[in-house]
């Protein structure tokens, strides 16, 4: 595994036990995200970096019982958290890395992925293996449930012009592996980046 994989893993299993508790009043901003994917009843989407699942009740109500809604995530303690918070029930749970999916190409309808893209070690690189699993015209949505500046501010620290969530940034990284940004979002309240698998 990389030193960028340990780090990541480092920092999610220090905080997986309360993480519910630290942001409980996110679940709102989830829903409303996951709506502005217009998901329909049997799609098929993977909540990638899924945490302690908190997308996946959203997701699962999106595309129904016939649907497919996978979580991935590279920490084994933040799936076990969503396993005690039973959101197994909602989608099939899955540690794995989103640089190297298991899963068929074009085999997905959508990707969510909340607070992801600054995680990424490697971003263009693994967008590119998001854009190879989702079908030509498949969604990605890039969420937060508040917005850079808002973000940046509870960290303490200040926005740079390398933030790769920046529209002037993000845009053309999202063009560089596969994707079409169709919608853009930066709110105090929210951050969310809509994208289109191009064919």
């Amino acid at each position: 595994m990389s030193d960028d994989h340990t780090r990541v893993q480092e920092f999610f299993t220090a905080r997986a036990a309360d993480w519910d508790s630290r942001f409980p009043d996110d679940g709102p901003a989830y829903a409303a995200a996951v709506a502005d994917l217009g998901l329909r009843e049997g799609d098929r989407v993977l909540d990638a970096g899924c945490g302690t699942g908190r997308a996946l009740t959203p997701l699962r109500a999106a595309v129904g019982p016939s649907g497919v809604v996978l979580g991935v995530d590279l920490t084994p303690a933040m799936l076990q958290a969503a396993v005690r918070a039973g959101r197994d029930r909602d989608g099939r749970l899955l540690l794995a890395d989103v640089a190297a999916l298991p899963l068929r190409s074009e085999s997905l309808d959508a990707v969510f992925g909340a607070g992801l893209i600054s995680h990424l070690p490697h971003p263009a690189e693994d967008l590119r293996e998001l854009a190879r699993v989702v079908r030509p015209g498949g969604v990605l949505a890039l969420f937060h449930p508040i917005g850079r500046a808002a973000l940046a501010a509870r960290q303490g620290r200040q926005i740079t012009p390398e933030d790769l969530r920046a529209e002037h940034n993000l845009r053309p990284l999202l063009a560089g592996s596969g994707w079409r940004m169709t919608s853009y979002v930066d709110e105090d309240d929210r951050f969310l980046a809509v994208a289109v698998r191009e064919g």
